[in-house]
């Protein structure tokens, strides 16, 4: 069988029982990175074989864990952090292991884009999660303009190197909507920023900062939801924007 196991986002803590147990009966664990699993399985006590599994693997590679699976081999999935697939590789192996007929299990666990959504205060009734925008500028631009009409609240990974150009960007599509850019989710240093925006870009210019982000912006023609500046709102010890 292969078992998907999510990992923790930041907080190692975060980490479920039933991913615990599924990566102590696992025979190998397929990962990502080898040295940032290692430092999950070494908080833990774990010790088991990890292979490499990556967006780079062969289609070689992906044969060779089919061979484990066939003899019997519980082998379990993990990505650097989080849901395994979601922005993350795995799409292959599991596309593969379902052509097979191989058992296939998958583990619930944490998600950088729910946990981002419910930080954010905007609407949580329906939302679209769009992954990774092109780093290319006008390419980036198209993929906007073609969501402009979307009413639900749209969810983006977004590098620290590429956060305000994106931000400008969807400020110039969207117009100035209401949004959040969610920073170092459950790590010491997690922050939340809320505002138009127009504000947004303001807040990062002035003082930019480094670590993995999430940024969601409200859907076409949604009624305004955040606390306005000055009305004393904090999060995790630190006034919302």
């Amino acid at each position: 069988m292969l078992t998907i196991v999510p990992t923790p986002i930041g907080n190692l803590g975060d980490i479920t029982l039933r991913a615990l147990e599924a990566l102590k009966r696992a025979d190998k664990i397929l990962c990502e990175d080898t040295r940032q699993t290692q430092k999950l399985l070494q908080r833990y006590e774990i010790q088991k074989p990890l292979l490499s599994y990556h967006e780079h693997s062969s289609p070689e590679k992906t044969a060779a864990v089919l061979e484990l699976l066939k003899e019997g081999q519980h082998l379990a999935l993990v990505s650097d952090g989080g849901m395994p697939l979601v922005s993350d590789p795995g799409f292959q192996i599991v596309h593969a292991v379902l052509a097979e007929q191989l058992p296939l299990e998958v583990l619930p666990g944490p998600s950088a884009v729910t946990t981002a959504l419910v930080l954010s205060g905007l609407p949580t009734d329906s939302f679209s999660f769009m992954g990774f925008l092109s780093n290319k500028g006008q390419r980036r631009r198209h993929e906007l303009e073609a969501l402009a009409e979307r009413e639900e609240t749209l969810i983006f990974f977004e590098s620290p190197f590429r956060i305000v150009k994106m931000l400008e960007d969807a400020l110039a599509v969207f117009g100035d909507r209401e949004a959040a850019v969610a920073r170092e989710i459950t790590k010491k240093f997690e922050e939340v920023l809320r505002g138009n925006l127009s504000e947004l870009i303001q807040d990062l210019t002035q003082k930019p900062r480094k670590g993995e982000m999430v940024v969601l912006v409200s859907g076409k023609d949604r009624k305004s939801v955040l606390p306005k500046k000055g009305d004393g709102s904090t999060v995790n010890g630190q006034r919302s924007t």
